[in-house]
């Protein structure tokens, strides 16, 4: 094994922080930690928090997302039923949600979104805090969209309305 690749039970075993995902023997940081990214999570995570019940979902941040036998993701925002769920996720959650970074290329994001669809994610929404935009795809499709929806559920978000949250306006 190079010295640059980790074990998967070695990744498996370790902490990192901020997380790191694993790709085919590979460590790869996550582009986090700056205010609109971490902002919108933050909304985004409370909006589906107060709706779990209703939804019957439950939502998780920076989840292990096990997308195939040597590849873990760690996306943004998952829900996933509200069943038992392992360490690490196995079965495919109901959505995916990744939140972009200006760090963060396009190549990486497709190769990303194809991982989940080809773990058997049906929904996947992509949002762009830089120019407030979000995508969303069910099936084959990408949608550019301002609200955002998972197909044959309840699940949704108004994208201008967490936007508006990003950065309020302070007290008069």
């Amino acid at each position: 094994m190079a010295e640059s690749e980790t074990s998967l039970a070695e990744y498996l075993a370790t902490s990192y922080r901020p997380d790191r995902e694993y790709i085919d023997g590979e460590l790869r940081e996550r582009n986090v930690g700056l205010w609109m990214h971490a902002r919108l999570l933050a909304l985004l995570a409370a909006w589906c928090g107060s709706r779990e019940g209703a939804w019957r979902a439950l939502g998780a941040i920076s989840a292990r997302v096990r997308v195939s036998a040597l590849r873990i993701r760690v996306p943004d925002l998952v829900l996933v039923r509200p069943i038992p769920q392992p360490a690490v996720l196995t079965e495919p959650p109901l959505l995916v949600i990744e939140i972009l970074s200006p760090d963060d290329t396009y190549s990486d994001t497709e190769e990303r979104a194809a991982d989940y669809q080809r773990m058997g994610v049906q929904t996947i929404w992509i949002i762009d805090p830089q120019t407030r935009t979000g995508r969303m795809c069910a099936g084959p499709d990408w949608t550019a969209a301002s609200r955002l929806v998972v197909p044959g559920t309840p699940i949704y978000v108004e994208l201008a309305a967490m936007f508006d949250q990003i950065n309020p306006p302070g007290p008069a």
